[in-house]
């Protein structure tokens, strides 16, 4: 399995309380057209923590019925519960995903064994490629370098997502791990950082709004282009900053409302944004030139 570039975790529109599958067709074919190397439905992203089972397997069965083999799919089907995480990654491989990103399990906040362990089944037994998803700071624990190094044997775990901030992570995993997973960046503002010391791409974010631009970012860095790649990431590093001004994936959608891609509408418990957050996103939009 080919593993770099951007993934997109695309967000989930709703429209008068309901999942709006008119919209995410029209978001998945913005994809594609954006040249996304894959598509991660119904992550953090996606507010997987709101939708219903029913939902859920209906948003990656949309997704990957829209994508169509034109890009790979890597479907969010983690849990805190190891069952319910293989019997979701079992149903998102019946559907035809091309892997499974899998979270870890928040809440119950496992020992590094029991980490280890719900990994390696969901590996085992779920029928998909594993992405691991290492974000503390949502799961309350991360995996750590040494359970990855772990992992990384089994020949089913072939990627993490890491979402922890820290560049030293990914040496330090690849220098654990040499070429048997590969790392993605999680955050956008990281992607080069983490790139310049081995990571393949990105787990994006902001490539819901912009697609093209950050396929061409990451792919001008893989070329050895490094200028391109700077001068992108600097033009927009702000909206990276900003769309993380509250919480993730409050601030992304109301950008694409505000760029006329889907209706401005959440779940509880995410409501709107404050006044004072969406004046300055749109500020920023405006200034990286996303908006006029």
């Amino acid at each position: 399995m080919n593993i770099q570039g951007v993934y997109t975790a695309l967000v989930t529109p709703m429209r008068n309380g309901e999942v709006d599958y008119d919209t995410l067709r029209k978001l998945v074919e913005m994809q594609v057209a954006g040249k996304v190397a894959g598509i991660v439905p119904v992550g953090t992203t996606g507010e997987s923590p709101t939708l219903s089972y029913t939902e859920h397997a209906k948003v990656i069965e949309t997704v990957i019925e829209v994508a169509a083999g034109r890009c790979q799919i890597i479907a969010g089907t983690g849990a805190n519960c190891t069952r319910e995480a293989i019997e979701m990654t079992k149903h998102a491989a019946a559907a035809g995903a091309d892997g499974t990103l899998q979270v870890t399990p928040y809440y119950n906040k496992p020992t590094q064994e029991g980490l280890y362990r719900h990994f390696s089944e969901v590996a085992d037994k779920g029928g998909l490629p594993v992405f691991l998803y290492n974000v503390p700071g949502r799961s309350g624990v991360a995996i750590a370098e040494s359970t990855v190094g772990r992992l990384a044997k089994n020949s089913n775990i072939v990627a993490i997502k890491e979402a922890a901030g820290s560049v030293d992570r990914v040496s330090s995993i690849i220098n654990l791990c040499g070429d048997s997973i590969t790392v993605l960046s999680g955050d956008d503002s990281l992607t080069l950082p983490m790139m310049a010391v081995g990571a393949k791409g990105i787990i994006s974010v902001a490539s819901n709004i912009i697609p093209s631009e950050m396929s061409e970012m990451v792919a001008a860095f893989l070329a050895g282009d490094l200028a391109t790649a700077q001068k992108l990431h600097a033009k927009y590093y702000a909206f990276f900053r900003d769309q993380f001004i509250e919480t993730n994936p409050i601030p992304i959608k109301a950008a694409m409302a505000m760029a006329g891609m889907i209706e401005e509408e959440y779940r509880l418990p995410l409501c709107e944004l404050s006044a004072g957050s969406r004046e300055k996103l749109m500020a920023t939009m405006r200034t990286c030139g996303m908006l006029k």
